[in-house]
């Protein structure tokens, strides 16, 4: 080894890398307050991310899973090329993008500067859900009409993110060595906004979340979730408690509605199945697909990741997706039983439980602000194990 590369080894943080960390940690806290914000920050970070690989030479690097993920944008192109308005199919492709924030996180969180991201989501969520709570206590934002959605753009927005940051407070209670008190500190006030956010999909997204997190831990552990539930409803309000009770009632209009939706999409995919109807479309043809009994004349997605996905962008573009959960689920599952970074792949497992589990009511994986957040915490892991900064890999090659 080099005196030059002990010398980048010993020495990484030079004032590039400095500035593209800040701005990364600057878009993590961002995206908990304020979508503009954190576009402009993204935008920011990325492009010091791009600066960092022309000064080192080195080549955009990420982990396994972004090779089904790239595959998915492309599977999504494709279908914005034959969608119904291919135009505004592609329009609505922007959204890709935000595929970047792997590559740009697996470079720049290297390290240990992987769970200062962690740090900085578990802050902005204190703040989020305290926000969240004087929402629905003192402003009244206690009815379905009127949810409480913290800082963000909407309520269900609001709900999934607080169930990501509720997934890495508990993985952090159950798996870190060290550092406890402020995650179970922050605890209550993520419970009771997610309770009072009546967002029911994260309700069901957190529980799986929890449980699997209690199950890598100690399978017994499980045994304290339902204890746990119980006591949250006992001590809910009306509202919460009337509103856990309706996921049972099939003569709910939102769960009757949520049917329908199921049986449009299934007819959207008997008639588009390769391509879909194309990102943005299905508002689109949503009505003459809809069943008598539909609750709503128009809705802007069908509520659920796996029919919206076939729905949108066709048969093949659900089976990369599937390709991309099953990949990214083998290699957390491989990293975890190896060892190392064990809380941050318990975070990244426990974020993809909770996406999925609450994707089957809800079409999380197309929501901005949820996808970011969650690109970046199934990052983390691999990141935390990138430690040689890529101009030493470079001297290497060389």
């Amino acid at each position: 080894m080099t005196t030059t590369t002990m010398t980048a080894i010993a020495r990484p943080a030079f004032g590039l890398e400095k500035a593209a960390l800040w701005l990364l940690l600057a878009f993590v806290a961002a995206l908990q307050l304020s979508i503009a914000a954190a576009g402009i920050l993204l935008t920011a970070s990325l492009a010091a991310w791009v600066a960092l690989l022309v000064r080192d030479r080195a080549r955009p690097a990420a982990p396994a899973f972004m090779l089904p993920l790239a595959a998915y944008a492309a599977a999504t192109l494709v279908s914005a090329a034959f969608s119904l308005d291919p135009t505004a199919s592609i329009v609505d492709s922007k959204q890709l993008v935000l595929l970047l924030i792997v590559p740009m996180v697996y470079h720049v969180a290297r390290g240990e500067s992987a769970n200062l991201v962690v740090d900085v989501i578990l802050a902005v969520g204190a703040i989020s859900a305290a926000y969240g709570i004087v929402q629905y206590g003192v402003l009244h934002y206690d009815s379905l009409r009127l949810r409480p959605d913290g800082a963000l753009t909407h309520y269900m927005t609001y709900s999934g993110t607080l169930m990501l940051v509720l997934c890495a407070a508990v993985a952090r209670l159950v798996f870190a060595t060290r550092e406890r008190t402020w995650p179970a500190l922050l605890m209550p006030a993520l419970v009771l906004a997610l309770a009072v956010s009546l967002g029911r999909n994260a309700w069901v997204g957190a529980c799986v979340a929890v449980a699997l997190l209690l199950a890598l831990r100690d399978f017994r552990l499980v045994a304290l979730l339902p204890v746990a539930i119980a006591v949250v409803l006992v001590a809910a309000p009306d509202s919460v408690t009337n509103r856990a009770m309706s996921m049972f009632d099939l003569r709910d209009p939102t769960n009757q509605d949520r049917v329908a939706m199921l049986e449009a999409g299934a007819g959207i995919v008997r008639d588009h199945p390769l391509t879909g109807v194309g990102p943005a479309m299905v508002p689109r043809v949503y009505e003459q697909y809809k069943p008598d009994y539909a609750v709503k004349a128009l809705n802007p997605h069908l509520h659920n990741v796996v029919m919206q996905i076939a729905a949108e962008r066709g048969l093949p573009a659900l089976a990369i997706w599937g390709w991309l959960v099953v990949t990214l689920s083998m290699l957390l599952v491989r990293l975890f039983r190896s060892g190392r970074e064990r809380l941050l792949t318990a975070t990244a497992m426990a974020a993809t439980a909770a996406m999925l589990a609450a994707g089957l009511f809800e079409y999380n994986f197309g929501d901005s602000e949820f996808l970011m957040l969650y690109l970046v915490l199934i990052t983390l892991p691999f990141a935390a194990l990138n430690t040689e900064p890529p101009a030493v890999e470079a001297r290497r090659a060389a």
